[in-house]
């Protein structure tokens, strides 16, 4: 599969040819909220809020793009605010630890949201409310709460707001998606998702100690409570503590849920159960808060491709990857099973007993994208006004089902979903988790 190369060359590409192409790409330039339409050769200028790993990442793909450019950067460490300014323009770049300056910013276009997940709805309602368009990494927040808050204030406001589940790009996932669709595979009855890592013997216990100078540390907390600073809670291991995420089967398992709420056509399960904890990694070694082994069931009702409904298992390890394929999805029907990952994905028959003999109902198929353009698409829908595939409705939806597992798995029981009110059924200590308290003077004000 082939992309244009250059911006206008993309951005003339007819409404027949982006349906093609299963990107969901605007096909003509529309006008802005004052009538005017935009050009394909005027610039976007992005604020970049998150300075660590993530960040840069998505903004360096856009860099790549024509007629894109940083016009500001923030994050509570100043040592990494200082090498991203330099590194995307020097003092032309405007540097502001606080993100609500950036917002302000009558330079800034549209922002990049990557900091923890703790802040991503947040600032996304903030971002909204200033008027400026929004790509967020994923998970849509740490609670259901802040996702609904995050997506009322994307609807008030008619702002462009992306999540960064960039597989919704990748055209293999949506010829998976179109096999499922097609009733190929026959009626899907489980399918089961995974992700296994290697992080024995840990990512270690270091002990809490004062801040480094060159971090805000009560900043960077933000809505969170003030914990005593410790190394894991701001580096890489920030995933697994409570205040600040939800573990890979909230932060990583986004992408799968929204592949399999996509292929499916449901938005939300009607029961969740979940196990876990300290099962491969010693204390000692390793000072995570969630489990370091953790599985969940979810029971989805009938749908297009699950007549009867299906059940989605979740897996997470952290001691051992053992697989190939170490974060994907298989989905299981009547006539085969397809699995699906960033490698590809592989249909593989089943054999059923007819007339004497096994035959395969289904032919085998491999396929394999060996290019995206998450970014492209949301540039292109910024400039047209258009809401993307992967907006807040599809990011909302798929991040809650790891939500649920947290929360079955924090009170130790069944937790039965009524996803069109966002409740939990006769469970009101359920749900009063379903938002996060917010630590003054931070508030989920929409």
């Amino acid at each position: 599969m082939s992309y244009p190369s250059t911006r206008r060359e993309f951005l003339s590409v007819t409404a027949t040819a982006a349906a093609a192409t299963g990107l969901g790409l605007p096909a003509v330039l529309a006008a802005d909220a004052s009538g005017k339409k935009k050009s394909p050769n005027e610039t976007i200028r992005l604020g970049l809020i998150g300075c660590g790993g993530r960040g840069p990442y998505v903004v360096n793909d856009f860099l790549k793009l024509p007629n894109c450019e940083v016009a500001a950067v923030c994050d509570v460490h100043s040592g990494r605010m200082a090498a991203a300014r330099a590194k995307y323009g020097g003092e032309k770049v405007a540097a502001n630890k606080d993100f609500r300056k950036v917002l302000d910013d009558r330079n800034v276009d549209a922002v990049v949201i990557a900091p923890p997940s703790h802040w991503h709805a947040l600032m996304t309602i903030h971002a909204c409310q200033a008027g400026k368009d929004v790509y967020v990494e994923k998970p849509l927040g740490t609670s259901i709460g802040e996702g609904r808050a995050a997506l009322e204030a994307a609807k008030k406001t008619n702002c462009i707001v992306q999540i960064g589940t960039q597989q919704r790009s990748w055209g293999h996932y949506k010829k998976a998606v179109e096999i499922i669709r097609s009733g190929r595979l026959g009626d899907i009855c489980e399918v089961k998702v995974w992700d296994y890592d290697q992080h024995y013997p840990g990512l270690g216990a270091p002990a809490d100690a004062t801040p480094p100078k060159e971090l805000d540390w009560d900043l960077y907390c933000g809505p969170s409570p003030l914990a005593p600073f410790n190394p894991n809670r701001f580096g890489y291991g920030h995933y697994f503590f409570f205040d600040y995420a939800g573990s890979w089967h909230v932060d990583w398992g986004v992408h799968h849920y929204d592949i399999v709420h996509w292929a499916m056509d449901t938005k939300w399960p009607r029961a969740a159960v979940a196990l876990g904890g300290r099962m491969a990694l010693l204390p000692e070694n390793d000072n995570r808060q969630w489990p370091d082994t953790f599985g969940a069931v979810l029971e989805y009702g009938p749908c297009p491709a699950a007549k009867q409904g299906f059940l989605m298992q979740y897996s997470y390890r952290c001691g051992c990857r053992g697989e190939q394929r170490s974060h994907g999805k298989c989905f299981y029907g009547t006539h085969g099973k397809m699995i699906v990952d960033r490698s590809g994905l592989t249909v593989t028959p089943e054999r059923h007993y007819r007339k004497g003999k096994w035959v395969e109902v289904i032919e085998p198929e491999n396929a394999r994208t060996k290019t995206h353009n998450h970014r492209e698409v949301f540039l292109a829908h910024v400039r047209n006004r258009t809401q993307p595939e992967a907006n807040l409705e599809t990011g909302h939806t798929s991040t809650n089902p790891g939500h649920l597992m947290s929360l079955a798995w924090k009170l130790n029981r069944r937790i039965e979903w009524d996803g069109q009110n966002e409740q939990v059924v006769g469970d009101p200590e359920a749900n009063a988790l379903l938002t996060k308290k917010y630590r003054a003077p931070w508030t989920l004000d929409v």
